[in-house]
């Protein structure tokens, strides 16, 4: 989406493709590159407002901080102002709720404190607990969120993903139509030109190496793998009713429209068919099994290095 009333500003005598923008936050690495000549001071300006929105979002969603409208939601039940961004977040996660018959969870947050994902980043497990039912829990509309009984809410199966579209949007706003934000692998693409990128796909058991290459063109992809953070029998992906994390797929795939979306199939396809996401959502994946065996839509834009099952 553009904007008419703060476009960058371009000089085509000065202006030239910025430096990638390399910086920490979520917990993850960013990587930002436009594709297309800017300014340098307005990159920097660009930059300085893509880091608070980046701040504000973590200080809305983050379950870490104490501080943070999830903290403040935890503490008792009650009605609470939808942050300006959250229904949308809502709205998705419900649909993933759904979709996966109760497995992708925002009310999941309790449960991997207690495993040991708090916000001391403990990775010592506790006793755990069923969380509960979204019925039971939560109620919302477009400005209020309605938390029936003390929750601790957990964000991270889409919640990155948002962030990476929010921050597209932040650049498209300014102008700019060509670009790449990677997030700790959570990826969106937009070329004015049309201009495919190849993105290697990350083997989960040994990083180094890569499964397979994917052709993004104008799409997000998003990658979830229980090799990537992991202590103990757990791994950042816990079903809320076996309480244990799901070994039966090694890692999975998924290219959308958008990195909200890819990000939380990325998670759901640890629990669910592909062909029951695909009944609500448009997207492409591919999922890697246990026994190295590998499932992938046909239209998933990749060639792949291992062999493969239909």
């Amino acid at each position: 989406m553009q904007s008419s009333k703060s476009p960058l500003k371009r000089r085509p005598k000065t202006a030239r493709v910025p430096t990638p923008a390399r910086f920490e936050a979520l917990g993850t690495r960013w990587n930002i590159q436009l594709m297309e000549p800017v300014e340098s001071e307005a990159w920097s300006d660009l930059l300085k407002k893509i880091r608070r929105r980046i701040e504000v979002f973590d200080k809305t969603y983050s379950r870490f901080r104490a501080d943070s409208w999830v903290s403040e939601v935890s503490r008792r039940a009650g009605n609470y102002q939808l942050p300006p961004d959250g229904y949308a977040l809502l709205h998705f996660y419900e649909q993933l709720y759904q979709a996966t018959d109760g497995k992708v969870t925002p009310l999941i947050g309790q449960t991997m404190a207690a495993a040991g994902y708090d916000a001391q980043y403990s990775f010592v497990p506790g006793e755990l607990q069923r969380p509960a039912r979204w019925e039971a829990a939560l109620a919302y509309n477009s400005r209020q969120l309605t938390v029936r009984q003390p929750a601790l809410l957990d964000f991270g199966a889409a919640g990155k993903g948002y962030l990476v579209d929010i921050i597209g949007e932040l650049i498209e706003q300014a102008g700019v139509r060509s670009y790449l934000i990677n997030a700790g692998g959570d990826i969106r693409h937009r070329s004015a030109q049309a201009e495919a990128l190849d993105i290697g796909l990350e083997n989960p058991l040994n990083t180094s190496e890569a499964l397979g290459i994917a052709r993004l063109n104008n799409q997000s992809l998003c990658a979830s793998a229980g090799s990537r953070r992991q202590w103990g029998k757990f791994h950042h992906i816990i079903d809320p009713v076996e309480l244990r994390s799901p070994r039966r797929v090694l890692a999975s795939w998924t290219i959308a429209g958008d990195t909200m979306t890819a990000d939380g199939l990325a998670t759901a396809l640890f629990f669910a068919e592909p062909a029951a996401l695909q009944k609500r959502f448009s997207f492409s994946y591919a999922v890697l099994y246990k026994d190295m065996s590998l499932r992938r839509s046909p239209d998933f834009p990749a060639a792949i290095f291992t062999a493969e099952a239909s």
